[in-house]
């Protein structure tokens, strides 16, 4: 008997994204690229500003339509979804921002800013909401008393949180974290990658990381996609990306991160 094929939560086949002004030349920003990323899995996707992975990230979550490949979700072009198919979609795939503190509503605390996503969203009737809102806040490590607090007075570590409570609130299947911890400083960086890496454990969640730092995509995924000038010039194992670079231009981001070897320990 022939083993059964598991379906991958997202796949992407040959997708561009082009940008198009007037009056100047069309800048393909992606260019024909694939992935295909499993249920509970863990994949980086590196390269410096500009080289088109925020794009892409953009494109996976509806913002900017694909101009050719295809875009699957549980096996089905999201191209034929129909609009409930959109809202669940929507409500599935999730982003972690990089400006954690600039996507939370300044005039909301995060009591106001968590509720809104579970009533909006009837995750739970209404008398479940202040317990809800509990089991997340534990999910993310944060105190019961940050509820009250405005993302003005929070720190950035505790503005990502919140953040990344918002998005666990609608129980998606897909996280795609977009530079989540680049604005964050150092101190705290290791803290939200753990609390990542926990999450996709605990909840099965299937985790996109964008980059453009090799060190922080090895704190967490098992498999990483080197991207330059919108076309994916390496992949495969983090491990073996970081141990042995096979693409010149993964050579020089490695080349620019002199201490990632040395913490290869922590992976193995």
């Amino acid at each position: 008997m022939s083993k059964q094929t598991k379906t991958p939560v997202l796949e992407l086949n040959d997708v561009s994204v082009i940008y198009k002004r007037a009056g100047q030349k069309a800048v393909h920003a992606v260019n024909k690229v694939s992935l295909s990323l499993e249920q509970g899995s863990s994949l980086g996707i590196v390269g410096e500003s500009g080289c088109g992975k925020t794009s892409l990230a953009r494109t996976i979550m509806g913002l900017h339509p694909p101009h050719g490949g295809k875009l699957l979700f549980e096996g089905k072009n999201i191209a034929t979804f129909n609009r409930r198919e959109h809202a669940q979609y929507r409500r599935k795939v999730q982003m972690i921002f990089q400006d954690a503190a600039g996507s939370l509503n300044p005039r909301m605390t995060a009591r106001q800013t968590i509720e809104e996503v579970l009533r909006v969203h009837r995750i739970c009737r209404p008398d479940e909401v202040k317990a809800q809102i509990n089991i997340l806040l534990e999910r993310v490590a944060l105190p019961e008393k940050i509820l009250n607090v405005y993302p003005r007075e929070m720190s950035g570590g505790q503005c990502q949180r919140v953040s990344i409570a918002r998005c666990l609130a609608l129980a998606p299947e897909v996280i795609i974290a977009d530079e989540p911890v680049s604005a964050l400083d150092v101190s705290v960086q290791a803290r939200i990658l753990n609390l990542l890496h926990r999450l996709q454990q605990d909840l099965n969640l299937s985790v996109i990381l964008i980059s453009h730092d090799l060190a922080v995509v090895r704190h967490i995924c098992d498999h990483a996609i080197v991207m330059n000038q919108g076309i994916f010039v390496e992949t495969g194992r983090t491990i073996n990306i970081l141990e042995n670079p096979q693409h010149p231009y993964t050579k020089t981001l490695l080349a620019a991160v002199p201490d990632v070897k040395r913490g290869l320990a922590t992976r193995k």
